[in-house]
Formats: structure tokens, C-alpha cells, sequence
């Protein structure tokens, strides 16, 4: 029905300039030999109408009628070209990235980020969950061995905590941002209204941007003050053998981070640093491109394909640099929150006295004794602690 009134409203305007054309020539001379508007009326009313095929010369001298293909041909080998990036095409400005008119990969990212990345994801975090809550429930709450001593040492000074919480704060924003920008077309626009999540969107796309730069500086701060401190020992091993203390009637020593804390850190500084290098490049789109180099230095060293992924691509047109830095980025961050949801966890309700480290910086040194007991031999002995006997504090 749409194109019979759009046929209609080009008869109108044109017909008097192509009856002309057609009084005068008698056939198809004046449009090359390619269809005119004549013969698709024709066609419309169910006449035969003859295939011509004009001289590509005639039609490139007067176009004004034409309403086939430019030059009387079609050429499927460009389009072809145009659509897997092999065509040569040349702009006058926008670089590399204007010479890319279709972009066929584009396809895939939308399918794996509204699919796979939306599915596992939302599993893994609701899995995180569900495993802490039945984790809770069987094990309880960590609770202190000792009686508390009423005297505290420093655990965090405020720089590391304030530091900390910068961290936090800033993730804990991306990660809502983030999920609300995935999440948004599926659960907000379809129930509230498309008005709604739109302007949530652009909300959460203005606070994610801006404090992603919170979250790089704070990570660098926590990377400077507690990497030593982070570096694995042998006090590690026995650790993760009594399993923090789950496993058998003693908890295991440990300096001032233990085995699991040690986990911790490290997945934040390599899947935050990870998140953060994905991020700037998303927020300078096409000027730091990261995953055709990565893929030619994997090739460089063997490595020809991926479990899962399958082959590695031999190119990427700009903008699928940018689509694979956004899935790499949401998928990253999907780890990292929920290894971060496990985190709260054990800081808040899941171990008594936990979060006094990161709130005043201050815990009872029953607390210390019993889950960093190497770490209050050292303040012992440097004096920054009461000896184990000492008489607690009116």
C-alpha cells in the first residue's frame, strides 16, 4: 500500500517531464535504456512490460529520468566489498573510520550483548548471591574465639581508608550504572515506560563516564599503599589449607593480609586495571585501539584460535575495536562484581568485628589475634601493641 502511494505521488510530479521524454524519443533513449516510470506503471497494472537493457554510456549522459540502477548495472562484487571492509574507499575527512559504510560485525555484538552477556551475567551475579545466603544460613556468622580485650590496635590509617571507600563508592556506581544500562531496555522501559528509563540512561551514562576517573585514581592509590603487603607467601599455603579457618578448630595465621584477602586484592588491581584500560578507550572512541594488537601478538607466540571463541580475526574495522572493548569491558565487570558481592559479605555481616578495619580503622586485638595473628606479633614488637597478658584497657 506504501509504495502504491509513494508511485502515486512520483506520477504526479514527474509525469509531465517524463510523458515529454517519452513523446519525444519514442522509447527508452532518454533514460540509457534503464526502466522508466512508465514501464513500473505498467507493470502496477499487470502488463507485460519488455526487458531492455540500455548502454551504461547513455545512461551515465542523462540521468534525470532514471529510476534504475546508476550506470545501468548493478555491481555486486562493491557491495560485497562494502560489507566485509575490503572495498578501497576514500574520504575527504573522518580518517579510517568514515571509510567503513557497512559494518557486518555489528550484527553479533548487538546479539551477544542483548543474549549471552545479559543472560550469564545476570546468572552469575544472582548465583553469587544465592550461594552466600545458603553459606550464611549453614555456616552463620564468624564470630570472635576470644573475649575481647577492650584495647585496639590501628588496622587502616585514614589515608588507606579513605582510599578504600573511594574505591568502593566509585564501583559500587559503575556496577549500577553499568547493570542499569544493560538491563534498562529489558526491565524499566517495558514496565514503567520508555520516557523513564531513557532518562535513567543518560543519567547513568553521565555518572558512570565521569566516575570511572575516581575509580582509576583510587585504584592506583590502593595498588601503591598495600601491593607489599599483597605479595603471596608461605603463611598463604596453610591458609587456604585450613580454608580461612572453615577447615579443623584454629584459625590459621596470617600477616596483615591473609590468603583470601590476598585474592581479593589482586582481582581488583588486574580486573580493575583491565576494566579501566577498556573504559578509556570506550570513552576516546577509535583512538586507543587494544584488541587487534593483543589478537597479532597471540598469533605471534602460537596462539591461532580460542576455546569458545574459536579462530582470532586476522582484522577489525575501527568500530568493531570498540564493540569488542565493550563486551570485554561488561564481562570483566561481571566478575568483579561478584567477586566483590562476596567481599561485602565477609566485611559486613558475614565476620564479627570485620568491619571495624574499613569504619573507625580500629579492631580489638582478640579480633587481631585471631585472624592476623602474625601481624600483631610484629606491632607487639615494634611496641604499636599490648603484649598478649597485658591487663585490658578501664
Amino acid at each position: 500500500m506504501l509504495r502504491a502511494i509513494l508511485v502515486f505521488v512520483l506520477c504526479l510530479g514527474m509525469w509531465p517531464a517524463l510523458a515529454d521524454a517519452q513523446d519525444a524519443a519514442g522509447d527508452r533513449a532518454a533514460t540509457g535504456g534503464a526502466q522508466t516510470l512508465e514501464d513500473i506503471m505498467a507493470r502496477q497494472r499487470g502488463e507485460e512490460v519488455a526487458p531492455k537493457t540500455g548502454d551504461a554510456a547513455g545512461a551515465a549522459r542523462d540521468l534525470s529520468g532514471q529510476l534504475g540502477t546508476l550506470g545501468g548495472a548493478s555491481d555486486p562484487d562493491l557491495w560485497r566489498a562494502l560489507r566485509y571492509g575490503s572495498a578501497d574507499i576514500t574520504v575527504s575527512s573522518g580518517g579510517e573510520v568514515a571509510t567503513v559504510l557497512v559494518q557486518d560485525g555489528g550484527m553479533a555484538w548487538l546479539q551477544f550483548r542483548q543474549g549471552p552477556l545479559a543472560k550469564y551475567g545476570g546468572y552469575l551475579l544472582l548465583g553469587t548471591i544465592a550461594l552466600l545466603v545458603v553459606f550464611f544460613v549453614l555456616r552463620g556468622r564468624v564470630k570472635l574465639d576470644y573475649e575481647k580485650t577492650g584495647r585496639t590496635v590501628t588496622r587502616f590509617k585514614s589515608f588507606e581508608r579513605a582510599s578504600h571507600w573511594l574505591l568502593a563508592g566509585s564501583f559500587i556506581l559503575l556496577g549500577i550504572t553499568g547493570l542499569l544500562t544493560l538491563f534498562g531496555r529489558m526491565f524499566i522501559a517495558p514496565y514503567i515506560s520508555k520516557e523513564f528509563n531513557a532518562t535513567l540512561l543518560m543519567a547513568s551514562k553521565y555518572i558512570h563516564n565521569n566516575v570511572a576517573w575516581a575509580f582509576i585514581v583510587a585504584l592506583v592509590a590502593i595498588f601503591v599503599l598495600w601491593v607489599w603487603h599483597n605479595i603471596p607467601n608461605r603463611t598463604d599455603i596453610t591458609w587456604f589449607a585450613q580454608a580461612g579457618g572453615i577447615i579443623g578448630s584454629k584459625h590459621p595465621p596470617a600477616k596483615k593480609f591473609n590468603g583470601g584477602q590476598k585474592i581479593i586484592f589482586w582481582s581488583v588491581i588486574l580486573l580493575g586495571g583491565s576494566i579501566s584500560l577498556s573504559g578509556v578507550s570506550l570513552l576516546f572512541p577509535f583512538e586507543f585501539p587494544m584488541f587487534m594488537k593483543t589478537f597479532d601478538l597471540m598469533r605471534s607466540v602460537g596462539i591461532e584460535s580460542l576455546p569458545i571463541y574459536g579462530p582470532l580475526p586476522e582484522g577489525l574495522a575501527p568500530h568493531e575495536e570498540m564493540q569488542y572493548a565493550q563486551a570485554w569491558h561488561a564481562i570483566v565487570a561481571f566478575v568483579l562484581m561478584a567477586i566483590i558481592i562476596a567481599h561485602i559479605y565477609i566485611g559486613s555481616v558475614g565476620m564479627e568485628g570485620a568491619y571495624d578495619a574499613m569504619g573507625t580503622g580500629e579492631v580489638d586485638e582478640a579480633w587481631a589475634r585471631q585472624h592476623h595473628s602474625l601481624w600483631l606479633e610484629e606491632l607487639e614488637a615494634k611496641g604499636k601493641a599490648a603484649p598478649k597478658d597485658a591487663t585490658p584497657a578501664e
